[in-house]
């Protein structure tokens, strides 16, 4: 047995199974819930293990009030068949945040705000420890570069847009930032919202030290303008740091860099429908951003995908 002692009483699914994880809710002769985590091939398998070492230390962070919100913390493991072992730790209560609700304010777009600020505060240590990635701010520029280089070489992407990117990849003063711990994959779902609040923060497998720009950016691109000002008001408020003058203009880029990554995703795994997702995704960013002298050109709000880096 995973936890020593647990009668299993029912075992429920997710209504939208992930990718990467076979997820079950178990639901014990006491009417606990408990969330059944196992990885559905290797690669999941190895970011699981690295979640459950950095897990230890978040967790240790939400005990003492660092983080204001609860994170899972497994309690057993079983073995799997095929190999690696799937994780057990009790349900957070919660709901999936719903962007479209979140309304201007000191409420819940306040709540997510310090809950983000939180986790980039966090000591480095705690990634560092578990051997998760550290990137130095040049490391990381250049890991974005790296990046457009590929998606230029699919030949999918709009000319005009590569170009946009790799001005804005070259301008030195846009990535002068203090890497941060990040979530690195945070979206709506990763969030759990429990009486108007943040409670708990889920799937910390693509945690790193980067670039906290990267856990914004799908905020900036999903929430209202009135929401997202509340969500980042509260943010450099929470922070100790001095602000980032660039931090917007960052998020708004990785924002934009999540389609490239999305199109190599497609590419990679020989995914047809990815690829054509990602492409039209593309084809819209171009005509949003582009101006008949193709000067300066302003951000637009567009679909994020997840990171798949």
């Amino acid at each position: 047995m995973a936890v020593p002692g647990l009668d299993a009483y029912d075992v429920r699914r997710p209504a939208h199974p992930g990718t990467d994880y076979d997820i079950a809710v178990v639901v014990d002769a006491a009417r606990r819930r408990w969330v059944v985590r196992a990885p559905v091939h290797p690669a999941a398998g190895a970011a699981l293990e690295a979640e459950v070492e950095l897990l230890d230390g978040l967790g240790r962070a939400s005990e003492d009030g660092a983080l204001p919100f609860a994170v899972p913390r497994p309690v057993g493991f079983a073995h799997l068949p095929e190999g690696g072992r799937a994780a057990v730790h009790a349900e957070i209560p919660g709901t999936a945040l719903d962007v479209a609700e979140l309304a201007p304010g000191p409420g819940l777009c306040a709540a997510i705000g310090r809950a983000i600020a939180s986790v980039h505060e966090l000591p480095t240590s705690v990634v560092e420890n578990a051997g998760l990635p550290v990137y130095d701010a040049e490391a990381y520029r250049v890991r974005r570069q790296a990046e457009v280089d590929e998606a230029a070489r699919t030949g999918k992407v709009p000319p005009t847009l590569l170009r946009r990117w790799e001005e804005r990849l070259e301008d030195v003063a846009l990535w002068r930032f203090r890497p941060t711990v990040v979530h690195g994959d945070l979206t709506n779902e990763r969030i759990l919202v429990h009486d108007g609040d943040v409670s708990g923060i889920l799937h910390w497998g693509d945690a790193s030290v980067a670039d906290p720009a990267d856990d914004l950016s799908w905020l900036l691109v999903a929430a209202t303008p009135d929401a997202a000002d509340s969500i980042m008001e509260a943010y450099q408020l929470r922070r100790t740091e001095l602000i980032d003058p660039h931090l917007t203009d960052r998020a708004l880029l990785a924002g934009e860099l999540a389609l490239a990554r999305w199109l190599l995703y497609g590419v990679r795994t020989g995914n047809a429908d990815v690829v054509d997702d990602a492409v039209s995704m593309l084809e819209d960013l171009d005509e949003h951003t582009r101006t008949p002298v193709d000067a300066e050109l302003p951000t637009a709000p567009v679909a994020i995908a997840s990171s798949y880096a």
